[in-house]
């Protein structure tokens, strides 16, 4: 038989098993130092995106959006010479650094109006001043650049006391190369499938990229980090802040690195003070904090093994899984103290076996339950929270597994306990919960009934829609630069909208041969753009000008620049007209390189026949719901504009951003349907009762149900951190839920009273859940130390959902056990239901 096995084996042989278990981590661990971290947007996209597609498209044509932004708010007047010399230094520095390409400031920018340039002198190659042309009137500087619709809210603040230092990095070829034909393999196989040669290529192009990308990200966090120290040296002369995907990337990794820190000391510490204050003996600490050492050190060496990344999602996993190991052991140690009370002549190795024996079905069926509630995060379709689920699933899997062959081989070689300790106080304070339920246990269905109804109403009330700039705390400078560039500095998060040409419209025009081409100049060799142009003349441009005046009212967004800003800039040289088409041809190709660059090819592709108006919203508005704003502005384009669906496109980290929130809530739903279904499937299996099984799975449900609606109440929106809370609350709760029931089916049959039942099993197995709810809860609250604020919100809510399951399994499941009477009868014999 298997248990005879594992007796012999674990057992009579505890220094063999100790030898297999200690090789096995000693392995592992030696791959702990490879544990990487990731905090990259190609972290937390969806997968399988199409708009993530689009985009770097867009990103290929029209240029990269790898930059730093630098908000630099001297103390002096702006344009006085000490903050213009500051901002000339701060300049030079960075444009030192190997992989800064350029650094675009105030002092480099094209400057037409000072003086004023016209149209015909930029047509001939005029060169613009900027702000460092020696003899430079600064007070037409000044009002061109308060005025300018490229430069005003843009580069320099309303108030004209702020302005921005954009640092752009140079292309990393390599990376996007590897990038690109990862992606092309990944999209192949998700279409038409791989062979075998290209499977390989892709598991070998993947594990390329891995490795480049941890590279890549180390050397964005040194330069990170000499950036701020050139900035460290000026913050005498000018209050400055730095921002940009970069620079959060690498604080999200250095919150990571804290988080997994605090986090492990913080549940450490706390899991040592509770096992000394529950049981009082130096074993029950040292032994159970060993279980959950050797698997954690297991799985951290499992995880650099296989080269997977730790996100902010996953940061929290190791204390998770010492939480949940914790609780393991908890139950083994209550239980052997309960075999040894019981019978305290049996020898020591068979108060082992007993406790293993006893405690191997309940534990593989709370450990089962909480691998599938983390495995229902794989169909997130969300890249961290799936990679998150795996990672505790294995976790599990590694501490049930070692914990069942070191906890006993330790304890079988240790002296049975002189005394068994009851904690008097613990007892008391479960059997009171006992004879309170008994005595009011229909009072307890009513009210667990209305805090039902209370948490769907909550539910109801869930939303997805949240700020990014409310991740961090006011603190942080990634809090402070954000807020500061919504408020001065035109907004945030970029949104683009690209529109293609009409090509019906080309299409008849191409079969009348009547398009007359603004471009076609007799007197040049050939031009940038194809024969026929659709954007870039003087109607198509009014219309342009239109639709980005009406985008920049709408409050939510900042600044927008469209080709429509260039052509505002035209106009001033042009005394407020807009260039007839021949000149727009002549600035197309003649006009300064500069002028050009700022003005026209971000916003027009080389043919002429797609524009790109980019906007940036204001991230700290009270208002702002990203989904609501594209739905309006793509109505907009097509309803009142009569653009046709296909020709628009709405892209940026915007969208990105949007399509992730908006997956949350339906990732919501199937995870908890997938969890509820396979928990309820199992609990028939285990109880081989179909009643049993209803009646443990509702306090669990009244635990997510408490949890989520709390949230709806209180306006918490759904994240990529808290969609995981309600999968991760039942599948720990459904393990009071096992142990309780398991418990009540052993003593019921010597009793054959409910009522005795309830009380004797509160005085048990209940004091082992009360261990393990209070260890849980406070383990989560520690969470509460993130600076990320996501992380802080998982933290407490996990912590009162398990409040929530705690008081449910304890009131509201002996209340239906007692009202509902699923075991038959008091007075039938219900051996049979006997699982021991």
């Amino acid at each position: 038989m298997l248990s005879e096995f594992y007796k012999t084996v674990v057992i009579e042989k505890p220094l063999l098993s100790l030898c297999a278990v200690f090789l096995f981590v000693g392995f592992f661990s030696f791959y702990s130092t490879s544990l990487k971290l990731d905090a990259s947007a190609e972290s937390i996209v969806l997968e399988n995106d199409e708009d993530l597609k689009y985009y770097r498209g867009m990103l290929e044509k029209y240029g990269s959006d790898d930059f730093l932004i630098i908000t630099y708010t001297p103390r002096e007047d702006i344009f006085s010479p000490t903050s213009l010399t500051t901002l000339q230094s701060l300049r030079d520095q960075l444009s030192k650094l190997t992989r800064v390409q350029s650094v675009l400031t105030i002092l480099d920018v094209p400057l037409l109006n000072s003086p004023k340039i016209t149209i015909s002198e930029l047509t001939d190659g005029a060169v613009a001043n900027t702000l460092e042309t020696i003899g430079i009137d600064k007070d037409l500087a000044r009002q061109e650049f308060q005025e300018s619709p490229i430069y005003q809210n843009n580069l320099v603040s309303l108030d004209g006391r702020t302005s921005v230092l954009q640092v752009l990095f140079k292309r990393d070829e390599e990376y996007q190369r590897l990038l690109k034909e990862r992606n092309q393999l990944r999209e192949k196989k998700a279409t038409v499938g791989l062979t075998l040669v290209e499977s390989e290529q892709l598991e070998a192009v993947s594990s390329l990229f891995n490795n480049y990308h941890a590279r890549v990200t180390e050397i964005a966090r040194e330069d990170i980090r000499k950036i701020r120290d050139i900035i460290d040296q000026h913050r005498d002369n000018a209050q400055l802040y730095l921002g940009g995907v970069r620079m959060i990337t690498a604080d999200m990794i250095s919150f990571i690195e804290h988080d997994i820190v605090v986090f492990g000391l913080g549940v450490v510490g706390f899991l040592i003070v509770a096992l000394g204050y529950f049981f009082k003996k130096l074993r029950w600490v040292a032994l159970p904090m060993s279980c959950c050492l050797i698997t954690v050190l297991a799985m951290v060496g499992l995880l650099g093994w296989f080269d997977w990344r730790i996100t902010v999602i996953s940061s929290n996993f190791i204390s998770l899984l010492l939480i949940i190991t914790m609780s393991l052991t908890i139950h083994l140690v209550v239980r052997y103290q309960i075999v040894l009370e019981e019978q305290p002549k049996l020898d020591q190795k068979t108060v082992v076996f007993q406790t293993m024996k006893t405690m191997v079905k309940p534990c593989f069926y709370t450990a089962i339950t909480t691998i599938v509630a983390f495995c229902s995060l794989v169909v997130s379709g969300i890249r961290p929270v799936i990679d998150f689920g795996w990672m505790m699933t294995i976790g599990i899997f590694l501490a049930f597994v070692l914990n069942f062959i070191y906890f006993p081989a330790v304890l079988s070689l240790l002296r049975p306990e002189a005394e068994v300790t009851r904690p008097d106080a613990t007892r008391s304070f479960t059997m009171a919960i006992a004879a309170f339920t008994q005595k009011y246990a229909k009072a307890i269905v009513s009210s667990c009934l209305v805090l039902a109804i209370l948490g769907v109403i909550g539910i109801a009330q869930l939303d997805v829609e949240n700020r990014f700039i409310d991740h961090f705390k006011s603190s942080t400078e990634i809090y402070q630069g954000m807020e500061l560039i919504d408020s001065q500095l035109g907004g945030t998060i970029p949104l683009d909208v690209i529109i293609d040409a009409d090509e019906d419209f080309f299409t008849a025009l191409k079969e009348d041969k009547e398009m007359v081409d603004p471009f076609d100049d007799p007197f040049s060799e050939g031009g940038d753009t194809e024969e026929l142009s659709y954007w870039f003349n003087g109607d198509r441009l009014q219309e342009i000008e239109q639709i980005h005046d009406d985008l920049e009212r709408l409050p939510e967004v900042g600044k927008v620049l469209s080709i429509a800003t260039g052509m505002k800039v035209f106009k001033q040289l042009n005394d407020q007209k807009l260039p007839q088409d021949y000149e727009l041809a002549l600035l197309k190709k003649w006009a300064p390189e500069n002028v050009k660059s700022a003005l026209i090819n971000p916003y027009l592709s080389s043919d002429g026949n797609q524009i790109r108006i980019t906007m940036r919203l204001i991230e700290s508005a009270p208002n702002l719901k990203r989904k609501a704003l594209i739905n309006q502005i793509k109505s907009y384009l097509i309803e009142e504009r009569n653009f046709a669906e296909e020709n628009v496109h709405i892209s940026g980290m915007a969208v990105l951003y949007n399509n992730l929130l908006q997956s949350l809530y339906q990732s919501q739903i199937v995870t908890l349907g997938v969890v509820f279904v396979s928990i309820f499937g199992m609990f028939v299996i285990l109880f081989r009762s179909l009643a049993l099984a209803i009646v443990a799975i509702i306090p669990n449900i009244l635990a997510a149900c408490a949890v989520l609606g709390m949230m709806g109440w209180m306006g918490v929106p759904l994240d990529i951190m808290t969609i995981t809370i309600a999968a991760i609350t039942v599948g720990i709760a459904v393990d009071h839920a096992i142990h309780y029931i398991h418990r009540f089916q052993m003593e019921f049959s010597g009793h054959s009273s409910y009522l005795e039942t309830v009380t004797t099993c509160h005085g048990s197995i209940g004091r082992a859940i009360y261990y393990t709810a209070l260890t849980i809860m406070v383990g989560f609250s520690i969470l509460a130390f993130s600076s990320f604020l996501p992380t802080i919100h998982f933290g407490l809510l996990t912590g009162f959902a398990m409040l929530a399951a705690l008081v449910s399994n304890l009131t509201l499941l002996p209340a239906l056990l007692i009202l509902f009477k699923p075991l038959g009868p008091a007075q039938q014999s219900v051996a049979s239901t006997v699982t021991s």
